[in-house]
C-alpha cells in the first residue's frame, strides 16, 4: 500500500557526507555528555527501598507522588502494582543519619494523613549488588542484540551491510543515551527496554532498504551504486511514512497519556524512532556505499556474453 508514489528519485546520497558530518558531531556530543554528566540511574540500578502500600479505594498516583515529594525525597517512582488499590513506591538509598525503617515510617505517616486506609504490605531494601547485576545484565543484553543483528545481516545480505547497520544502530542508541545524560532524565529499566527495542526497530528499517537495494541491483544494470541506493530509499518512502507514522502515534499517546510510569519509556522510543529513520537513510545506506557495496557482492554469477545487459533477470541468481 502506498499513500503516494514519487516519480523521480530523490538524490539522498548526494548530501550523504554533509548529513554524516552532522551525525558524527551529534554522536561525539552524546559521548561527551555521557562521560561528563553520566546517566541519572534509577533505583533499580543504584539500589534503594521498595515499599508496597495497599488502599481500600483505587489509589491516586499523582497524590501519592506529591505526598512523598513533600518529605523532600527525590527520584521517587510511584506506580500501580497488581491492582488499582496497590501501589509500589521506589525510593533512593537512605541518606546518612537515617535508616530504612525511619524512612518507611515517615512515608507511611504522610500517606495515612491523606488516606487513613493506607496499609504497608511490605518494605525491603534493594542493595547495590542487585543494581550492579542489573547493569551487567543490561550490557550483556545489548551485546547479544548487536552480535545477533550482525550475524543475521551478514548471512542475509553481505558483511558490508552488517557493519553499516550496526554503526547506524549504535549511533541511535548513543544519541538516546546522550539525550538522557544532557537533560538529566531518569534512566530506568523501562528506558533500557526502550533502547533495546529501538535497536530492533532501526534494523528493521535498514533491512527494508537493504532488501530494495539488492532487488535494484538485479533489475537496473545501467545504474551506478549511488543511483541504486537513491531509488531504493525513494521507493520505500511511502512504506516508511505509514509504518513509522502509525508507530509514533501509539508512542505519542503513551507519552501524553501514559503518566509518569511510561513517560521516559515513550520519550526514549520517540527519540529512537526519529533518529532510526534518519540513520537508516543517511547513515546505514551511506556507509554501505562508502564500504564499496556493489552488484557482485549481492548477486551470484555475472552477466554472460550472450545475455542482454538490459534484461533485469540477466545473470541474477536468487
Amino acid at each position: 500500500m502506498e499513500f503516494f508514489k514519487i516519480r523521480r528519485d530523490i538524490p539522498f546520497m548526494r548530501n550523504a557526507l554533509l548529513f554524516n558530518i552532522v551525525s558524527f558531531v551529534t554522536f561525539v556530543a552524546a559521548v561527551f555528555f555521557l562521560f561528563s554528566r553520566g546517566l541519572h540511574l534509577s533505583v533499580e540500578f543504584t539500589g534503594g527501598t521498595l515499599m508496597e502500600v495497599s488502599y481500600s479505594q483505587p489509589a491516586d498516583l499523582n497524590l501519592v507522588r506529591n505526598q512523598v515529594a513533600a518529605l523532600g525525597l527525590e527520584d521517587v517512582q510511584v506506580q500501580h502494582f497488581g491492582s488499582a488499590q496497590d501501589v509500589l513506591i521506589r525510593m533512593p538509598p537512605v541518606k546518612k543519619g537515617s535508616t530504612t525503617d525511619q524512612q518507611s515510617e515517615r512515608v507511611m505517616t504522610a500517606l495515612k494523613a491523606g488516606d487513613a486506609s493506607a496499609t504497608l504490605k511490605r518494605s525491603e531494601v534493594v542493595g547495590a549488588q542487585v543494581g550492579d547485576e542489573l547493569v551487567i545484565d543490561g550490557l550483556k543484553a545489548l551485546a547479544f542484540v548487536v552480535i545477533g543483528i550482525m550475524v543475521y545481516l551478514a548471512i542475509r545480505f553481505e558483511w558490508k551491510f552488517a557493519v553499516a547497520a550496526i554503526i547506524a544502530n549504535l549511533h541511535d542508541v548513543i544519541i538516546i543515551l546522550g539525550f538522557f545524560a544532557f537533560f538529566g532524565w531518569e534512566f530506568s529499566l523501562p528506558v533500557l527496554a526502550a533502547v533495546l527495542a529501538v535497536l530492533g526497530y532501526s534494523v528493521n528499517e535498514s533491512v527494508v532498504i537493504f532488501d530494495r537495494i539488492r532487488e535494484n541491483f538485479r533489475r537496473y544494470r545501467k545504474m551506478n551504486t549511488e543511483e541504486i541506493i537513491d531509488n531504493a530509499i525513494t521507493s520505500t518512502i511511502s512504506r516508511t511514512i505509514i509504518t513509522h507514522g502509525a508507530t509514533q502515534m501509539m508512542v505519542l499517546s503513551m507519552l501524553l497519556f501514559g503518566g509518569a510510569t511510561l513517560h521516559y519509556f515513550a520519550l526514549a522510543l520517540t527519540i529512537g524512532i526519529l533518529f532510526g529513520i534518519y540513520s537508516s537513510v543517511f547513515v546505514a545506506a551511506a556507509i554501505a556505499m562508502w564500504l564499496g557495496i556493489q552488484r557482485e557482492d549481492l548477486i551470484k554469477g555475472a552477466v554472460k556474453k550472450d545475455e542482454d545487459p538490459n534484461d533485469p533477470n540477466a545473470g541474477a541468481a536468487v
